[in-house]
């Protein structure tokens, strides 16, 4: 059984590098998904409370790994055996922006996921135009100073409301989760980033399966005999980011994890650098309040 990397946080915690994204996962499909990525080694699980399927990562790790799995303690089924072999993140969503409605937000998702802890908390978006991110953050900030979550971080940020965020908070961000891909590549975020210690997430990681049919892509995975979907993988580890991808088959779930087994060189590096094209598949952080 494969298992991703870890990186380490800008507060000490590891993160696995290779996880299972859950946006769009229907509901009753969640508990089956996420036991069969646990079977297949992902540990790193990534949801959020406007997904509506919290209750279903809960159910999925049960199923495989007993309560022990979410609770804390230990048990003698296979690995993980304990709650601290996982790494849960979930979101607070945009109509809970707010100090006191992002407790309460954080509160239900506890009681869905059914965890005693949440290994990281993110703002799903900055709602620019509602102005309130740097409250919510705060709340944020709380959480993390109480010990309900692990690391606080934001998704969807853009340099300027980082530089804003920064402002007034205590805790610098652990991780930006954000559009990222080959034709999405935002360099001047990512250089921000580093600036500032934060880690670079990328969601929707294969551009929502619009790059794996990409020429280039396309003779890049024949060249190493791997999918298209794995050079891309590979694109983003090596990079040093931590991606998300989504997958609904055992096949496609067990490739996506299986891509240690070979390396990207300088070339194909800098031939992948000139796919970006600035092409978004999500929406503009700007435009969404």
């Amino acid at each position: 059984m494969t298992t991703s990397p870890r990186l380490s946080l800008n507060n000490g915690v590891l993160i696995d590098q290779l996880g299972f994204g859950l946006y769009k996962v229907p509901r009753d499909e969640t508990a089956k998904l996420v036991t069969m990525a646990l079977e297949a080694g992902y540990r790193h699980f990534d949801t959020a409370a406007m997904y509506g399927n919290e209750s279903g990562v809960a159910r999925g790790i049960v199923s495989l790994y007993g309560v022990e799995a979410v609770r804390g303690g230990s048990g003698e089924s296979s690995p993980p055996t304990s709650r601290e072999d996982l790494f849960i993140t979930t979101k607070v969503w945009n109509d809970d922006h707010g100090y006191d409605a992002t407790l309460r937000a954080f509160d239900t998702s506890m009681i869905n996921l059914g965890l005693e802890y949440v290994d990281m908390y993110l703002i799903h978006w900055p709602c620019p135009r509602r102005g309130l991110f740097q409250e919510t953050y705060r709340a944020l900030e709380t959480l993390y100073r109480e010990g309900k979550v692990r690391a606080i971080g934001v998704c969807n940020f853009q340099p300027q409301h980082l530089d804003r965020l920064l402002e007034t908070a205590e805790v610098v961000p652990a991780v930006n989760q954000i559009e990222l891909h080959p034709w999405l590549q935002q360099a001047e975020l990512r250089e921000k980033h580093r600036e500032l210690g934060i880690l670079t997430e990328a969601w929707s990681p294969l551009g929502r399966g619009q790059i794996l049919e990409d020429p280039d892509i396309l003779a890049l995975a024949a060249e190493h005999r791997v999918s298209a979907a794995q050079i891309i993988l590979r694109w983003h580890l090596q990079l040093g980011n931590v991606a998300i991808p989504k997958a609904s088959s055992w096949d496609r779930i067990r490739q996506n994890l299986d891509i240690f087994g070979f390396e990207l060189s300088a070339l194909d590096m800098a031939d992948i650098a000139g796919l970006d094209r600035g092409h978004r598949t999500g929406s503009h952080p700007d435009n969404v309040n």
